[in-house]
């Protein structure tokens, strides 16, 4: 995989997109609670991800990053 690749959209099918495209109507009251719960933990995990992606590409781009003239 080549870095430029990590920047594009992720496919259609990705488990996001099935998520969102699933029918909510058979879930009880309980498990849609559930289902929120184990959504915002996720979010979370994504979010703690993306902050430590955020800063190892700040601080490889300090390392490389060429002398001002």
């Amino acid at each position: 995989m080549r870095m430029d690749d990590l920047d594009l959209p992720r496919p259609r099918g990705d488990a996001a997109s099935k998520l969102a495209a699933e029918d909510l109507g058979p879930y009880s009251q309980d498990e849609l609670t559930e289902r929120i719960a184990l959504l915002k933990a996720e979010i979370e995990r994504v979010d703690t991800h993306r902050s430590k992606a955020s800063a190892h590409r700040i601080a490889a781009d300090a390392l490389f990053k060429k002398p001002s003239a």
